[in-house]
C-alpha cells in the first residue's frame, strides 16, 4: 500500500519543455500575451504532461465526505445529520456539483471518508471502482458511494486528538489508491471537494497553525453562522488551538511566515511533520484523506484542481508534507469564506475565478474545468500564423 511517504514520489517539473511551449503559444494568431491566463495554464498543462500538446482525458471529480465530532460542542448550526443527508442528495443527482458536472462531462465520484452513519450495502463500492469510466451525463448521477471510511467521524479535537496515527495512515493509503484507481482508468486531472459539516472549523485550525496567520483571521461564519454563533465558533477553536499549542511547544519556533528558509532541510521537515501533526490533532478524515489522494495524484503526474476553502486546507497541508506538489495545482476559485484568499495569497496562488461562492461540494473546480480544458484546447487547436496565412507584427524576430 501506499504510505504517507508517498511524497518522495512526486517529481519535479522538467522546465525544458517551458520555452518550447511558450513559442508555440506565440505562434498563434493572436497579439502575445492576449489570452492571458489561459496561456500560463497552458504551459502548466504542458510542463506536467510533458508535451507541447497536452490534453485533459477523462476529468473527474472526486466529492469526499466526513464528519466531525467537535460539532458536539456547537461550531455548526447545522445538525452532523447533514452530511449523510447531503451524500444521499449527490447520489440522486439534485445538488449544485451534480448540475455542474454534468455540465462539463466530469466523472463524479462521492466518497466516503468517515461520515457518522452507515450506508446501506447497496449503495457501496470498493475503491477500485473510482476507475468507473462511466460519464456523470444528464441522467445520470453517481449510483454509488466509494466506500473509504476509516470512522464513523472524528473525535472532538477541543479535548483529544482527532484521529490517532493509524487512522491518518489509513487516510493516506485510501486518498492514494483513489488517485491511483483514477489514474489506471487514464484520468489526467481530477478535481476536489468535499462536505462534512463543521469542516471550515478544520480548515481554520490548519491554516493558523501552517501559515501562522491569526486564528481570528482565520475563522469565517462557515454554513451560516450570525454574530453570535461566529464569537461562540471562535472561541471553541481558541480552545482546541490552545490544547495543540500546549502539545506541541516546537510548532512556535517555525518562520514567522510559516514557510522554511530555501535549501533549509531540516526546517523543510519540521513543516511536514507539523502538517502530520495538525491533521491528526483537527482532521477531518475527508481532509486528510484528500491530502493523501493530491499527493498520489501528483505522483502519477495528473493535474488538480482545488476547490474552495476546506479542499485548499487540505492542499496546504499536503504540499507542506510534499512541496513539489503545488506545481500540479490550479486552484479553481476563491471563496467568500474568510481566510480563503489570505490562504490562497500564502501559497502563491491565484485562482481562476471569483464568483464569491462558499458553498463546497467541489462546486467552483467543476466550473474550473471548462478554462482547462479550453487552455488546452486552443493550444492544440487554433492555428498558427505560418498555418492560417496571416501576418506577423512586422517587428517580430521569427
Amino acid at each position: 500500500m501506499t504510505s504517507a511517504n508517498t511524497a518522495s514520489r512526486v517529481p519535479e517539473l522538467s522546465p525544458g519543455r517551458t520555452d518550447a511551449i511558450q513559442h508555440k503559444i506565440d505562434r498563434k494568431t493572436k497579439p502575445p500575451g492576449s489570452l492571458g491566463r489561459l496561456e500560463e495554464l497552458a504551459v502548466q498543462l504542458g510542463r506536467i504532461q510533458d508535451s507541447l500538446t497536452p490534453e485533459v482525458r477523462s476529468p473527474a471529480m472526486l466529492v469526499f465526505a466526513g464528519d466531525h465530532g467537535a460539532t458536539e460542542a456547537g461550531i455548526s448550526p447545522y445538525p452532523k445529520e447533514v452530511t449523510a443527508q447531503m451524500v444521499h442528495n449527490f447520489l440522486n443527482g439534485g445538488a449544485a456539483i451534480n448540475v455542474f458536472a454534468r455540465q462539463n462531462d466530469l466523472l463524479l465520484h462521492v466518497v466516503d471518508a468517515g461520515v457518522d452513519a452507515d450506508f446501506p450495502e447497496a449503495l457501496l463500492a470498493p475503491i477500485q471502482d473510482a476507475g468507473d469510466s462511466a460519464r456523470a451525463d444528464a441522467a445520470q448521477s453517481p449510483a454509488k458511494i466509494i466506500n473509504a471510511k476509516v470512522r464513523r467521524g472524528t473525535r472532538n479535537f477541543v479535548h483529544e486528538d482527532a484521529l490517532n496515527d493509524l487512522e491518518l495512515q489509513l487516510c493516506f493509503e485510501r486518498g492514494a489508491r483513489i488517485a491511483q484507481a483514477l489514474a489506471g482508468a487514464g484520468t489526467n486531472a481530477v478535481g476536489f471537494g468535499e462536505m462534512g459539516i463543521g469542516n471550515t472549523s478544520a480548515a481554520s485550525l490548519l491554516q493558523t497553525v501552517l501559515t501562522g496567520r491569526a486564528l481570528a483571521d482565520c475563522v469565517g461564519r462557515g454554513t451560516g453562522h450570525d454574530d453570535a454563533g461566529l464569537q461562540r465558533k471562535r472561541e471553541i477553536l481558541a480552545q482546541a488551538l490552545e490544547r495543540f499549542r500546549a502539545d506541541h511547544p516546537d510548532s512556535a519556533q517555525l518562520p514567522a511566515s510559516g514557510r522554511p528558509e530555501e535549501n533549509d532541510e531540516s526546517q523543510a521537515q519540521a513543516l511536514a511533520l507539523l502538517a502530520r501533526s495538525a491533521l491528526r490533532s483537527f482532521g477531518g478524515l475527508e481532509i486528510a484523506m484528500m491530502s493523501g489522494a493530491m499527493i498520489e495524484a501528483a505522483a502519477q503526474g495528473m493535474l488538480i484542481v482545488v476547490d474552495g476553502y476546506i479542499t485548499t486546507a487540505a492542499a496546504l497541508a499536503a504540499i507542506a508534507i510534499e512541496p513539489g506538489l503545488r506545481d500540479y495545482c490550479v486552484f479553481a476559485h476563491v471563496s467568500g469564506e474568510q481566510g480563503h484568499r489570505a490562504m490562497l495569497d500564502w501559497l502563491d496562488a491565484r485562482p481562476l475565478l471569483d464568483l464569491e461562492m462558499r458553498l463546497g461540494e467541489g462546486t467552483g473546480a467543476a466550473l474550473a474545468f471548462s478554462v482547462v480544458a479550453g487552455a488546452a484546447n486552443f493550444l492544440n487547436e487554433m492555428a498558427s500564423f505560418e498555418d492560417a496565412g496571416v501576418s506577423d507584427r512586422a517587428d517580430d524576430p521569427d
